[in-house]
């Protein structure tokens, strides 16, 4: 372990001081492993289907929710202070509109998540109320995806969808951007004026490893709540026909719901203690 963690170490030294820069080489593997995951891959062949679109948006909905407001009400520390750009980056607004154009006026009260997303915004809150430094491993991770891959699984989201507009893909706009490269290199400036103690630098580079974790959680969470929810509709088709013969069905179909909530339950509760 202590060989492991001293590789490591050399690893980020070897890029030199920019925090950025460590960040990036220290989750390395971390990353591969989260383009690699089922949901990932099959969205990069552009296999993205509707359900796994809203699936995923409700998810991220939560997972923006617990950091936006986190860093607005953090905005004023000295670590956050550099790295908060509200106006060009924040994406719960666009989050909200993509989830009304789906599922209508009423869409709060249709969101759905798998346990993963819960853990992963109940890390957010608590490390916006403990240690608000670390905010920014997890804004490194989510906002620079987004500027990076994200503008070209919006593209590919809008091609597998079949959709004619614009509508629906308000996540992977940033309009306040004229150039997301350019800011990409400000951001990454940002992050490497940030003065840390050695010490807390690890904590950093540890949390944004946590943060690829939780997101490859959520990735493989929402690939078998979606496996769920496919068996459950073919089972319920097969229901509707045999209701014809029977009058009484329930007994099978309320042995298959609970087998749902059972998977759900051991799906979400799988590395709950991180």
């Amino acid at each position: 372990m202590e060989a492991m963690k001293s590789a490591r170490k050399n690893d980020t030294e070897d890029v030199g001081s920019d925090l950025s820069e460590q960040i990036k080489a220290a989750t390395k593997d971390s990353h591969v492993r989260a383009e690699n995951t089922t949901l990932m891959l099959d969205y990069q062949k552009g296999k993205i289907t509707l359900p796994q679109y809203k699936l995923l948006l409700c998810s991220l909905y939560e997972i923006y929710r617990a950091l936006e407001e986190e860093l607005d009400r953090n905005a004023s520390h000295p670590a956050v202070a550099p790295i908060y750009f509200p106006q060009e980056l924040a994406r719960l607004q666009t989050l909200e509109k993509d989830l009304e154009h789906f599922f209508g006026s009423e869409w709060r009260q249709r969101v759905i998540v798998p346990a993963a997303t819960v853990r992963y915004q109940e890390r957010i809150r608590r490390i916006g109320a403990e240690s608000p430094d670390l905010l920014v491993a997890h804004a490194y991770t989510r906002y620079l995806g987004d500027l990076s891959g994200g503008q070209v699984l919006g593209k590919i989201t809008q091609r597998s969808l079949g959709l004619s507009s614009k509508d629906g893909l308000s996540f992977f706009s940033f309009p306040g951007l004229s150039s997301p490269h350019r800011f990409k290199q400000l951001f990454r400036s940002r992050i490497n004026s940030i003065e840390l103690t050695e010490g807390r630098r690890e904590e950093m580079l540890r949390e944004a490893n946590t943060s690829f974790l939780l997101n490859i959680q959520v990735f493989d969470d929402l690939q078998k709540m979606l496996s769920v929810t496919t068996t459950e509709a073919e089972d319920q088709s097969e229901g509707d026909a045999v209701k014809s013969k029977n009058m009484f069905p329930s007994l099978p179909s309320m042995q298959f719901t609970v087998a749902v909530c059972v998977a759900l339950t051991t799906v979400g509760l799988g590395f709950y203690a991180l």
